[in-house]
């Protein structure tokens, strides 16, 4: 999907939401957990339930990859089931010598049909290269995360700036706007200014609202730029909104309430 492509989706839906589909097996509704394919029947009534107020989904990769073949084949059902109308991210966080990261690419913009994948950076710029090739495509670079190790490395001075702010202006060298996208943790809300000085133009991934306690809000005011810019990724508080047999239109409601509160702040 092109940059034009999700600015139209984002501008038709009036929501730059992402659903985060960490669908843990353990997690799932009483009245599914019992069926062989447990999983798969989950994602599928999240996406139907999710589609009209989301703009895009994040699978993230390690709930299916502990599952063995079984996990990676429900993953590749379910991109394909959620089709080429949003935008698909495999959070999978790769990063390697650039014939691994070949393979890397390979797979999740060949193999299946991913627009995006998450991207770690601290191997250099022949390890990210590779997923910048792909026309359409996209790699979403680790910028500033939310975790509590973000202290160990990211927010350790480098020179006269911060490793993270270095990490930004060198990355966004090697592509453009176009295909490099940076995660940016909801929880860093005070940095978003810094960020936007850095990468003004640069869609920015955004986890954290919600289980997290990120606020949408002060994202939204000052991260939003001309384009939007931004994909605000709600997991927890969408998929498990209900433990119950209502947990779809549970989800759809706590959807629809992201999505109310996102186009009052589009422009």
């Amino acid at each position: 999907m092109t940059r034009e492509q999700l600015v139209s989706l984002i501008d038709e839906k009036r929501s730059y939401l992402c659903v985060g589909l960490d669908t843990d097996p353990k997690k799932i509704p009483a009245h599914l957990s019992g069926d062989a394919d447990a999983v798969f029947l989950f994602n599928k009534a999240i996406i139907d339930a999710t589609r009209a107020t989301c703009v895009a989904y994040k699978i993230n990769t390690a709930f299916y990859e502990a599952m063995g073949t079984k996990g990676w084949d429900v993953m590749e059902r379910t991109v394909h089931y959620i089709g080429p109308g949003h935008f698909k991210i495999a959070d999978a966080k790769r990063g390697d010598i650039g014939n691994t990261s070949d393979q890397y690419a390979r797979a999740f913009f060949e193999t299946l049909p991913f627009d995006a994948v998450t991207v770690a950076p601290y191997m250099g710029e022949d390890s990210v290269r590779p997923f910048l090739e792909y026309e359409g495509k996209w790699a979403i670079v680790l910028g500033l995360t939310s975790n509590k190790g973000a202290q160990d490395f990211e927010l350790q001075q480098a020179g006269e700036e911060l490793l993270y702010e270095k990490v930004l202006k060198t990355v966004a060298a090697w592509g453009t706007d176009k295909n490099l996208m940076f995660v940016v943790g909801a929880t860093q809300a005070e940095a978003f200014k810094r960020i936007r000085e850095l990468v003004p133009d640069h869609f920015l991934l955004v986890p954290g609202v919600g289980a997290q306690g990120g606020s949408l809000e002060a994202i939204s005011r000052q991260a939003m730029n001309r384009d939007c810019g931004l994909l605000v990724n709600a997991s927890r508080a969408v998929i498990y909104a209900s433990a119950g047999p209502d947990f779809a239109t549970a989800a759809a409601t706590a959807a629809a309430a992201y999505q109310e509160e996102m186009a009052s702040y589009l422009k």
